[in-house]
């Protein structure tokens, strides 16, 4: 990951980047097509990476449909699965040493601390979650670890925080949903880059994987805004040129429910085998509750 190489910035370069965890949802089909119609619009490269990095939840099926669902919906890319590319492996499980490479720099650079906290540290914390999808704001138990991190030659058996500088505002202005603010330590706390179980967390692992493959905007859910702040610590930290931000409004049900991978009845897969055709699903994305812009 040379600082030449990432200096080298084309043209608009988004990426489409699901987990295969599960069958995708209407949600999915609307944020995936939002990033293949500005793509598009823009004459640029889409690039379809596979986030697998769970691997208790990652099954080979889920990832084989994810890719027959959007080329069903219609969407292409140019880089990525059956198409290959500059960047190949396409998935995260096979970027370990890209991943091992940030991990050095954040350490080597005073940004992280390994966190010995048990689950049940953390349970009992007075520090609770603002929103019930989002990671535990950390109570701080392991800060005064940070002067350790040099003496760890690899990341495995504990955990890994990146040291949230207290009261630091992030400002980003968002494509979709305007300017955002966040405040570290009030609005999210020390974040995990690495997992006890030797993973790389979901942070660290996008924002390397963004850099190297030059993405120039990074289209998603809404409900990733929290990360972004997260993430553009972390870009900073390892110098990385920033992205341009776009995050969708999320599609609920009728129930005003956020979809979810456990709404199966709306499972691109269940709609497929029932009939449903693209423009069906498209025009879903287009309803009061969808997000159907570019």
């Amino acid at each position: 990951m040379s600082d030449s190489k990432l200096a080298q910035r084309p043209g608009y370069r988004g990426r489409l980047a699901p987990s295969p965890t599960g069958l995708l949802h209407v949600g999915h089909a609307c944020t995936f097509w939002t990033a293949y119609q500005r793509a598009l619009a823009r004459n640029g490269t889409l690039v379809f990476r596979t986030e697998d990095l769970d691997p208790q939840r990652s099954k080979a099926e889920f990832a084989q449909a994810m890719i027959e669902d959007l080329r069903w919906l219609g969407i292409v890319w140019q880089e990525g699965p059956d198409i290959g590319g500059p960047f190949a492996p396409y998935e995260q499980s096979g970027r370990r040493d890209l991943y091992l490479e940030a991990w050095r720099r954040l350490r080597d650079g005073g940004f992280i601390y390994p966190c010995i906290c048990s689950r049940k540290d953390l349970v009992t914390s007075v520090a609770a979650p603002n929103d019930v999808d989002d990671e535990p704001i950390y109570p701080g138990h392991c800060r005064n670890r940070i002067g350790e991190a040099r003496n760890h030659d690899a990341p495995s058996g504990v955990n890994w925080r990146f040291l949230a500088p207290e009261g630091q505002e992030i400002v980003f202005d968002d494509l979709r949903q305007g300017q955002q603010r966040y405040v570290a330590g009030k609005d999210f706390g020390d974040f995990l880059i690495w997992r006890r179980d030797d993973v790389p967390a979901y942070q660290l692992a996008v924002v390397a994987d963004d850099a190297t493959m030059r993405i120039t905007e990074v289209v998603r859910g809404a409900d990733l805004l929290k990360s972004t702040a997260r993430q553009l610590l972390l870009i900073r930290a390892l110098g990385f040129p920033v992205p341009a931000y776009y995050h969708c409004d999320l599609v609920r049900d009728n129930a005003g429910v956020r979809l979810a991978k456990r709404h199966d009845a709306l499972s691109l897969r269940v709609l497929r085998e029932g009939g449903a055709r693209p423009q069906d699903v498209l025009a879903m994305c287009c309803s009061p509750q969808g997000n159907c812009t570019s």
